[in-house]
């Protein structure tokens, strides 16, 4: 066995147990932290396909963004665990289904007779300049540059939706309208009213005062 061979099994082996580990956790915050071990791990089999730039956003973009998100958000949350816990165990036979369709399909793309792995040639070696995120660029704006402009619409869409979604006026929700408030003017909200004054009436001398 290769050392390539031996550092794949590692990080597969590490892939599997830590994706266990997310469904399997009960505790929110190990969950996520397994998530993140299983992305690095995943990273780390993008560098063994020599597929850097892949690898480098798969980093930077889920573990360096997206889980630090979760993690605050699991975090901040007050989430009844006892709760979450309730019917766990009712989704185990429709999840073992899933997964056996899963592994169904892929032991039937590399061990079928169209797809064998005796039938993919290695690799070529690249050359010392080679650049797989140049490489990766010139052919999203390419070959596939309508697909990768496609992608970004709807990613647009969803975005202006969620925004909207979010915005949209409730009965029962309170909110600031900014072109009345900076349209408002003072006879609007301050009102000079005259009030006449009062004289206070003059009290009478004690008795035995100044000393008869």
């Amino acid at each position: 066995m290769s050392f390539q061979s031996a550092v794949f099994w590692v990080f597969a082996a590490i892939l599997l147990f830590a994706a266990l580990r997310v469904i399997t956790a009960r505790n929110p915050v190990h969950a996520a932290l397994f998530l993140v071990l299983s992305f690095g791990t995943s990273a780390g089999l993008w560098m063994l396909l020599e597929a850097e730039f892949l690898a480098i956003a798969l980093v930077l973009v889920y573990v360096g963004a997206v889980m630090v998100l979760f993690l605050f958000v699991v975090m901040m949350l007050d989430i009844n665990l006892d709760r979450l816990r309730e019917g766990y165990w009712d989704y185990l036979v429709p999840a073992l289904v899933v997964a056996g369709v899963m592994v169904a399909e892929m032991a039937t793309i590399l061990w079928g007779r169209y797809f064998q792995l005796e039938g993919f040639p290695a690799p070529d070696a690249k050359a010392a300049g080679y650049s797989n995120t140049r490489e990766l660029g010139v052919l999203i704006y390419t070959q596939y540059v309508y697909a990768f402009e496609i992608a970004a619409v709807i990613l647009l869409v969803a975005i202006v939706a969620a925004i909207a979604l979010t915005l949209r006026s409730r009965k029962d929700t309170k909110y600031q309208d900014p072109a009345r408030q900076v349209a408002v003017r003072r006879e609007d909200r301050v009102r000079i009213v005259s009030v006449p004054a009062e004289v206070a009436p003059a009290t009478e001398p004690e008795k035995g005062a100044g000393g008869a």
